[in-house]
């Protein structure tokens, strides 16, 4: 067996194991997902008739008002988003997603969860909690319970909306429908559980550590990149600058210019470093959804 030959099994044998890895993740995502999300419906929203936003809110209020079983149109409302998927995702995803609302169906069909609470501010904000984790934690594994943001992502490319307006258009027409149709406290607590249920989706998919990637123009750059580099533990990779104009007139010579991106819980430690050096630095901040690889502190299940 030659060098290359060893060389291409070995990288054979690598790339099974990321897949199994990463399938074994997904299913467990999925899983706990679609338990934590069939907790919060039954544990909490549907006993009191509360509603969420989205297609689970269109989902619940057509089991308020049709008396319609919950599992039938959870399957029902989200096929169309299936379709979509396939179409303008990929295969996998939809097959995925397909998996995990069947599961969802199934769960709400057959196990029975206690009624924890009859506080209706409990139940908005908890009921939310658990729902917005089981979605947040599917999409963690490739797959969506809700197909808001599938329908969103694809009103987005056909139209000049973008995927919040599309996702705050939808919600506004299901929090007035429940509004019109049962009462204006239950369009209020629906509010309620929807804006929890999506920053807890927010939590689980990005994290507490949520990146942040930052630019640094200075005329102590080196002293400022030691400081990241030895202080900070974290890297950078330096961007060749001309001139430019800034706060003293036009600058002619060349300055180097840091990248670097810290978790949001270290933002404040660099800027501190840096204010330190050169409190005339100028410091651009942008959030990263996500990053890979480099010198950066891992998110938990991160590869």
């Amino acid at each position: 067996m030659t060098t290359r030959q060893r060389h291409l099994e070995l990288q054979q044998l690598r790339s099974k194991r990321i897949d199994l890895a990463q399938t074994i993740r997904d299913v467990f995502f999925i899983l706990f997902g679609v338990g934590s999300a069939a907790f919060g419906l039954k544990g909490f929203l549907l006993p009191e008739h509360f509603l969420d936003g989205g297609v689970m809110g269109l989902s619940l209020l057509g089991n308020i008002v049709f008396q319609i079983e919950l599992p039938y149109l959870v399957v029902l409302f989200n096929i169309p988003f299936v379709i979509i998927a396939y179409t303008q995702v990929s295969r996998m995803f939809a097959l995925k997603t397909l998996i995990a609302i069947s599961l969802l169906a199934g769960v709400l069909a057959i196990v029975e969860f206690p009624t924890i609470t009859h506080d209706h501010l409990l139940i908005a904000v908890f009921g939310g909690f658990f729902l917005g984790v089981g979605i947040g934690l599917s999409i963690r594994g490739g797959s969506v319970i809700d197909g808001t943001e599938v329908l969103a992502i694809y009103s987005s490319k056909k139209t000049t909306l973008t995927v919040g307006d599309v996702i705050l258009v939808l919600n506004i027409f299901i929090f007035s429908l429940a509004a019109y149709i049962i009462n204006i406290e239950t369009a209020l607590y629906a509010i309620l559980t929807y804006l929890v249920a999506s920053k807890t989706v927010d939590f689980v998919v990005h994290g507490i550590e949520e990146y942040t990637s930052v630019m640094i123009v200075s005329a102590k750059s080196d002293e400022i990149k030691e400081a990241i580099i030895t202080r900070l533990g974290r890297g950078i990779t330096i961007l060749k600058g001309k001139s430019g104009f800034g706060k003293k007139g036009h600058r002619s010579e060349d300055v180097d210019i840091i990248f670097s991106v810290v978790t949001r819980l270290e933002l404040q430690r660099l800027k501190n470093e840096i204010a330190k050096i050169d409190p005339e630095a100028f410091v651009v901040e942008n959030s990263v959804n996500d990053i890979k690889g480099g010198m950066i502190k891992k998110r938990p299940f991160q590869d």
